[in-house]
């Protein structure tokens, strides 16, 4: 047998195979460095960031909806608005109908003037039995100087007749005048009681009066009002929505005509964080959101309120936990977090009801948001002098 000779191996393919176990341990050194590296800087966030934010996706933009209907019945005459049409604080929506309730303020303007003529009336009758009263006074007055003459007459002719110097039948008479004048000053004061009587009793009709004009005007003003409420206006700057009147339409009080959202910037974040999520949240305590419609966009935003109660006492029907099987569920706290004047800009595609995502950081208010590679890079600068 011829033996085959063996070929050399080159030089190349030793080096190669002698370097390749050398770069594998270092790229497996350098792989376990790097995996080291991020699980320092992980925990390292984790320590002193990580660990006091907490988060949820259970959160949506509200905002305080004014759901508009009439305060009187009437007919549909004008839809003075579009649909989504931006609008100002005290701009007609609305119109009904307004014959009716212009008469009805007619009727009221002309009781009105009726009651007050009344009031007129009243205090002329006032001003005459006063008059009146100074009369009766005046001639109890009169009655009063008329019988202390006539006693003095009849005491000096009842003197006079014992003397001689008088007939008995002149001094009779002066004693039944005496008698008459007291008689009459008996009249004159029950007059004047009379006439007292009769001033009390239009004094009272002139405060009745007064009191009619009072409830004629209370009658004007709720028929100013109700003319005024034949125009539906907007309470607040905001967006008209679900606007349901049609021309024509009857409507009766309390109907849902049409409804105003908010303007941006006057919505919140509700957010419904577990009760394990809350213990250490605070009012002003910074919070990072997410619209799940605006992808791109973060908003920054602060802790308002948290609810008195979790969102299962508020529901339709609470649960009753001591009745029947009983599961421990974890509940959520709805937590109200607004939106600073600065982040305004941002929030022009904000719309009640998206879904949002919130990150609240539960440290002092006003602490600053590092990331994980600005707490590496501040650990650093701790570390290194």
């Amino acid at each position: 047998m011829n033996a085959i000779a063996e070929k050399p191996m080159p030089e190349a393919e030793i080096r190669a195979s002698t370097a390749s176990p050398r770069r594998r341990r270092w790229l497996i050194v350098l792989a376990g460095l790097v995996v080291l590296a991020g699980a320092g800087m992980s925990g390292t966030w984790w320590i002193k960031e990580g660990r006091w934010l907490e988060s949820t996706d259970n959160a949506y933009v509200q905002g305080d909806i004014a759901v508009l209907g009439p305060r009187i019945q009437g007919y549909v005459a004008e839809v003075l608005v579009a649909d989504n049409q931006h609008v100002k604080a005290g701009e007609p929506l609305i119109r009904l109908r307004d014959d009716d309730w212009t008469a009805r303020l007619a009727t009221a303007d002309a009781a009105l003037a009726q009651a007050r003529a009344a009031v007129g009336t009243a205090e002329a009758q006032v001003a005459a039995a006063e008059a009146q009263l100074a009369r009766a006074d005046a001639e109890i007055a009169n009655a009063e100087a008329e019988r202390v003459r006539a006693t003095a007459d009849a005491g000096r002719y009842g003197a006079l007749v014992g003397s001689g110097w008088a007939s008995r039948q002149t001094a009779e008479q002066k004693t039944a005048d005496a008698r008459k004048a007291e008689a009459q000053v008996v009249a004159m004061q029950a007059a004047r009681t009379a006439a007292a009587r009769a001033f009390d009793v239009q004094r009272a009709s002139l405060v009745e009066a007064h009191a009619r004009v009072t409830a004629a005007e209370a009658q004007v003003s709720l028929a100013r009002i109700d003319l005024d409420n034949t125009v539906i206006r907007a309470p607040f700057d905001g967006i008209v929505g679900n606007r349901a009147a049609q021309l024509g339409q009857f409507v009766q009080p309390g109907a849902q005509l049409i409804a105003v959202a908010p303007p941006p910037g006057r919505q919140y974040v509700v957010a419904n964080f577990k009760e394990t999520q809350i213990a250490r949240m605070r009012r002003g305590q910074t919070v990072t959101l997410h619209v799940d419609a605006l992808p791109d966009l973060e908003v920054r935003g602060t802790v308002d309120s948290l609810a008195p109660a979790t969102g299962s006492q508020f529901s339709l029907l609470p649960p009753e936990n001591a009745t029947g099987n009983f599961t421990k569920i974890v509940q959520r706290v709805p937590v109200k977090l607004i939106f600073p004047p600065e982040e305004a800009a941002k929030l022009a595609a904000l719309r009640p009801g998206l879904s949002v995502e919130a990150q609240v950081d539960t440290r002092a208010p006003g602490t600053e948001r590092l990331g994980m590679f600005g707490v590496a890079a501040s650990t650093l600068r701790e570390l290194v002098p």
